[in-house]
């Protein structure tokens, strides 16, 4: 009668356990057995089966069993065939093997491969191959071998669409995150940067990687995006914009205090001031910390050109990005509010321009920035070619449309497009300065040109209380440091700037100080025995 019973408990366990989920049923804390069948039902209940799912057994030496498992397409199965099976299989001599092959036998005399680690956790060795790697395990041997036989396609190393420059480097970051860890290992040849991988995402398994200069950039930075990232819980990580989200200072406001990039060359200056770089395993954008609210006015080639014309560009930029956010609303407070600023014959113009139209200054303003909006968000999602036929037709045939039928003044139109053509000067600030332009515009509607100075007002202070991993955003306008304004609003000669941004590295000091450009030797490339000096 026990026996009876027990074997109904037997039952509905087995019935129980039938019902759940392959990742609820096997054990991914335990270690592996000495028995490879056992082990291979145990992988195979994890992995679910799937038709790029690859097991491979075979024999070493008429031996002993063993056996590989891969995942087809992120492998290179014709390394594994070369480095693994050939040499297992066929070069394996029965008289120079010895009694008893375990895993270290194979790992250091029969295989063909540079890199090799031994595990023998469940969990770890999972992981490992859905990340690419091959798992080698032998019969009577409870470890396995991960071997790296990566090989899946990537895209080739192209000019980033996002940061284009006449002058400088063409490469750009691709998905794949070492080919970004070496392409920044190219630009900085130094043993003291460092790449630190943490694993994020409950069922993605993304790898992070943290990158920095020791030596250079502050520990306690680095120990402040260690901690951000280990806060993150989340079931996938798809791009660097997940990581963003998670780990920045002020979620709340429209302005990043994370930079991003698709440039090594990019990255590689931010490092080198002491910053430090976030990578993310299938995202072409790096995120740099801490971000400061200049590096939006900052570009590259700034660099690569002659001090005065970049500092030219620099102060454009500036002009265009507050272009962009005040041209709607100076232009409605002053045709609503403060007409007696503007001339008399530009005044007539206007007004004659708005006559006939149904609508206020404001509403106008609205309709067509929400008309542009439509327009740019349409051209983006669109293939390329029907993208730019649909800004072109949009802008110009519908906007003289509606000149044309009284509903929108000329002026307007103008307005609208110096905006729009203004905003795209700055694309770090493109998000910030669309959402604070409806802003500043519906208080100059209803306020005039006191409600653009109570707009403006509030987002400087807003931007002075803003820091970014313990950076002021501002720094070094606010708190004001004469000393550090050599790469703000102009951009000084690379010999005069012999100092780092203020409090950002454990070295401030970037080259040593000159008073003045460096100089030829009087006496360099002058022929033996002549002198500088003129004859008495």
């Amino acid at each position: 009668m026990f026996n009876y019973i027990q074997k109904i408990i037997q039952f509905q366990k087995m019935k129980s356990r039938s019902k759940e989920k392959p990742e609820e049923r096997q054990e991914t804390g335990s270690d592996l057995s000495e028995d490879l069948g056992k082990n291979l039902a145990i992988l195979r209940g994890i992995i679910a089966e799937s038709s790029d799912l690859i097991v491979r057994t075979f024999v070493i030496g008429d031996r002993v069993k063993a056996a590989i498992i891969y995942i087809d397409g992120l492998s290179d199965k014709a390394l594994v065939s070369e480095t693994i099976l050939k040499p297992l299989m066929y070069h394996t001599d029965l008289d120079s093997l010895p009694e008893k092959i375990d895993a270290e036998y194979v790992k250091s005399e029969l295989l063909y491969v540079s890199s090799i680690e031994t595990d023998k956790f469940v969990g770890t060795v999972v992981d490992k191959i859905l990340s690419g790697d091959t798992a080698f395990l032998l019969d009577g041997a409870a470890e396995v071998l991960i071997i790296s036989l990566r090989g899946w396609k990537t895209r080739g190393i192209e000019e980033p669409q996002t940061e284009a420059s006449v002058r400088g480097p063409r490469e750009g970051f691709t998905e794949t995150l070492r080919i970004n860890t070496s392409l920044l290992r190219r630009k900085i040849k130094n043993p003291n940067l460092k790449f630190e991988t943490v694993t994020i995402g409950e069922r993605t398994k993304t790898d992070v990687c943290i990158a920095y200069i020791s030596g250079l950039t502050k520990p306690e930075l680095i120990e402040e995006v260690k901690r951000r990232l280990n806060k993150i819980k989340i079931d996938g990580v798809l791009e660097s914009g997940y990581i963003e989200q998670y780990i920045e200072d002020a979620p709340y406001s429209v302005f990043p205090t994370v930079g991003n990039s698709e440039k090594p060359d990019k990255v590689a200056a931010k490092m080198l001031e002491g910053r430090a770089a976030i990578f993310v395993d299938g995202s072409p954008f790096v995120l740099t910390v801490p971000n400061l609210f200049i590096e939006s006015f900052q570009s590259a080639e700034d660099y690569y050109s002659r001090p005065y014309f970049a500092s030219v560009i620099r102060i454009l930029r500036f002009t265009a990005f507050f272009i962009s956010l005040l041209a709607p609303a100076l232009y409605v407070a002053l045709s609503t509010f403060h007409q007696e600023l503007i001339p008399t014959p530009l005044l007539l113009s206007m007004a004659a321009a708005h006559e006939g139209v149904p609508f206020p200054s404001v509403v106008e303003a609205i309709v067509m920035l929400l008309f542009f909006e439509i327009l740019r968000e349409a051209g983006v999602r669109l293939p390329r070619p029907i993208g730019q036929a649909v800004s072109i037709v949009g802008a110009l045939v519908i906007g003289e449309a509606a000149v044309s039928a009284g509903l929108i003044g000329a002026p307007m139109v103008i307005v609208v497009a110096i905006t729009a053509v203004s905003s795209f000067t700055i694309p770090a600030q493109m998000d910030s300065s669309t959402i604070y332009r409806f802003v500043l515009l519906l208080l100059a509607g209803f306020l005039g040109g006191f409600g653009i100075a109570i707009g403006l007002f509030i987002m400087f202070i807003h931007l002075a209380n803003i820091k970014s991993f313990g950076i002021p955003y501002l720094s070094p306008v606010v708190p004001y440091d004469k000393a550090y304004l050599k790469d703000t609003f102009l951009r000084a000669p690379l010999w005069a700037m012999h100092k780092r941004p203020k409090g950002m590295s454990l070295d401030d000091i970037r080259q040593k100080s000159m008073s003045g450009p460096p100089q030829l030797d009087k006496n360099e490339n002058k022929p033996e025995g002549q002198t500088s000096e003129e004859p008495t």
